[in-house]
């Protein structure tokens, strides 16, 4: 018998991962593209480097503290429904934030208000838009055996570091005559659109399914994420990290624009190279060094954090 069968019925389809890797390309190209280009906004607009450090930071304060509460309700409500909100969170919150920006580069808003409202619609995505992660990796999991998990996650990790390195460079091709600088955000969200009509018709998940999710996953028996031992190392870890990782993502862009002495528009194309080489190397290391040396996660836990 082979070790940790997935439940009858439940075995990871091609299409179905196909499905899965998609929406977290989407949603990786959304970011770092809006990453890419909020410098140069900032900067149009003359609004403060620190207003888009918080923009950021309570965008990601409200992902980690909804993350947990929407794995628990896809749980119940089947995994596929709340990948179809936290893509249709995504999308509304890129189209909102996009007007907004467009209202700042017309001037027809103080920068402060501005600086509100962008606030308030890009928290709209760490709101409802941590819906679709925490399920995406739910659904993989419970349709794979342990000895296949590790590698089926990192390929799925893997398409946030291929988003990564698509992102920065798509952005700059969105900026058009009428729209300029908002004009990637109202791409982006026309991809999460797509990608919405996408899993609604495609991904599979039936009503059976989602009873079996329920025993699968033991809804109803676990412990509070944040007061759980077994996930505490973890989410310390996963923190220290991603400050790391953040702080020098927010900042890229900024720096560039500074140190480099050029217009916020010419230093698009060097954010977006900087920041695909760093999303690039990270690419590889998931889709390559960890199938070349099988580590386990603690050992990959261990090495990824000393490297």
């Amino acid at each position: 018998m082979a070790e940790n069968p997935t439940p009858a019925g439940m075995k990871l389809q091609p299409r179905s991962f196909a499905i899965l890797f998609s929406v977290s390309i989407v949603v990786a190209i959304g970011n770092t593209g809006l990453m890419a280009v909020l410098p140069a906004i900032a900067r149009e607009i003359k609004i403060a480097d620190w207003m888009i450090s918080a923009v950021f930071g309570l965008s990601a304060l409200l992902w980690a503290v909804m993350s947990p509460i929407w794995a628990r309700e896809s749980d119940k409500r089947g995994r596929k429904p709340l990948i179809m909100l936290g893509l249709a969170g995504f999308m509304v919150s890129m189209t909102l934030c996009a007007c907004v920006v467009s209202l700042g580069l017309h001037h027809l808003l103080p920068p402060m208000v501005i600086f509100v409202l962008f606030l308030l619609c890009r928290a709209l995505f760490g709101l409802v838009g941590s819906a679709s992660n925490p399920a995406t990796q739910a659904y993989l999991a419970e349709r794979t055996t342990r000895a296949d998990r590790t590698q089926q996650m990192a390929a799925l990790a893997g398409a946030f570091g291929l988003g990564t390195v698509v992102g920065p460079f798509l952005a700059p091709l969105f900026i058009l005559p009428g729209v300029t600088l908002a004009g990637p955000m109202f791409a982006f969200a026309i991809f999460a659109g797509l990608m919405l009509a996408v899993v609604w018709r495609g991904l599979p998940e039936e009503e059976s399914q989602r009873k079996e999710n329920r025993r699968f996953a033991g809804a109803g028996q676990e412990k509070g994420l944040w007061r759980d031992p077994r996930v505490l190392p973890f989410l310390v870890y996963g923190f220290a990290v991603a400050c790391c990782q953040t702080a020098q993502g927010y900042t890229l862009g900024f720096m560039i624009i500074d140190k480099l002495g050029v217009k916020p528009m010419e230093a698009l194309g060097f954010t977006a190279v900087a920041m695909g080489a760093g999303a690039l190397a990270g690419l590889l290391a998931q889709w390559g060094l960890i199938r070349m040396f099988s580590m386990g996660p603690k050992q990959l836990l261990r090495w990824g954090v000393g490297l």
